[in-house]
């Protein structure tokens, strides 16, 4: 069953992080220490309050193990399907830019696209690695310029 956004607002909340509380750390570390012993052989199962019994496929904990790892660094963790697609809008809000600008980065083959009749449809995917590679630019730019300003003694006189 593929999940179904109708509007952007429905993709970023789907998208909100979750983080454990600090005061959950020592749960969420002992819930990682179990699932890294766990023998892959037993069917686990999720047991409910009213004690019905809901067996956990391998691939269901394999992700579990991951969600928990993170959370016991203290991050947070969204979960989204990778092969969705959207919207030129939605792509536009994930990555705050705005659409015309968007529209212009799909013109240049900057992200692919698929066109459906006159609309363009983006993949999560495609706009996430976008986002990444935009994001070490950044870092890289701001890294460059933060040397630069140090090599010509930016800032020094101001702080004397």
């Amino acid at each position: 069953m593929e999940a179904s956004y109708h509007t952007t607002q429905d993709l970023l909340l789907k998208m909100n992080p979750v983080a454990a509380p600090p005061g959950q750390y020592a749960q969420v570390a002992a819930l990682v220490t179990a699932l890294d012993g766990m023998d892959r052989a037993p069917t686990y199962e999720l047991v409910g309050s009213n004690g019905k019994r809901t067996p956990l496929p391998d691939s269901i904990l394999s992700v579990l193990e991951r969600v928990a790892a993170v959370m016991a660094r203290g991050d947070s963790v969204a979960i989204l399907p990778i092969g969705h697609a959207l919207t030129t809008q939605q792509a536009a809000d994930l990555l705050g830019l705005s659409r015309q600008y968007l529209v212009r980065l799909l013109d240049q083959g900057t992200i692919p696209c698929q066109k459906t009749g006159k609309h363009r449809r983006l993949h999560l995917e495609d706009v996430l690695t976008y986002k990444v590679l935009r994001d070490r630019e950044r870092l890289a730019g701001l890294r460059e310029l933060s040397q630069m300003t140090e090599d010509f003694g930016g800032y020094v006189a101001e702080l004397r």
